[in-house]
């Protein structure tokens, strides 16, 4: 089982930064991570409103919790970790389903195949083709979205994800290959792929 990378010198010190209260410091550790974390909130919640302000938090709470960081994964990963907390919180107050019921487990077994290097969006060069898959993905429940996004987009490994979601890494393949499954059955045929 892997985890995730540890901090390097340059998160090390952007932290150390933001802690002294540096000028400019959190604005730039919020310019470097604005986009992965929009990937996450939004991949999760599909609401640019919410989006927005479920964004605003996270960096809010980041500032807020900056100190507990102890660098033992990535500043990535912690605020990808703070990002997905406070979207599932979102979508758990409001009542929305995380993921589907793992009702069809046929498929565990081939988990493992998630990592065989196939590319999702590189297989959609044509311009339709990638805004029906980006279609296809936004049916996915919040957590397979955010797993697939962060996996496929991001490249993420999966013990880095694990570390973020604090989902178990078999989970998190299990997740991947479902999503990958219904992707290939709902784009089979244009992807060159047998459903």
């Amino acid at each position: 089982m892997t985890g995730p990378a540890p901090a390097s010198d340059a998160d090390r010190m952007l932290v150390e930064a933001v802690l002294a209260g540096r000028a400019g410091a959190f604005e730039r550790l919020v310019r470097e991570y604005q986009g992965l974390c929009w990937h996450v909130v939004q991949r999760m919640v599909r609401h640019p409103e919410d989006t927005r302000e479920l964004c605003q938090e996270t960096f809010l709470r980041v500032h807020q919790c900056l100190g507990q960081y102890r660098g033992e994964s990535a500043l990535k990963s912690w605020i990808a970790q703070v990002a997905y907390s406070v979207a599932k919180r979102h979508l758990e107050r409001r009542r929305i389903p995380l993921a589907e019921v793992a009702g069809d487990e046929d498929g565990l077994s081939a988990a493992h195949a998630v990592a065989d290097g196939h590319d999702l969006e590189g297989a959609h060069g044509d311009a339709e083709e990638a805004v029906q898959l980006h279609r296809a993905i936004e049916r996915l429940p919040p957590v397979q979205r955010t797993v697939l996004t962060l996996y496929h987009l991001e490249e993420m490994p999966i013990g880095e994800i694990a570390s973020i979601t604090g989902l178990a890494e078999g989970t998190i393949k299990s997740h991947l290959f479902r999503s990958r499954r219904q992707l290939r059955d709902a784009l089979g045929h244009r992807i060159g792929v047998a459903a």
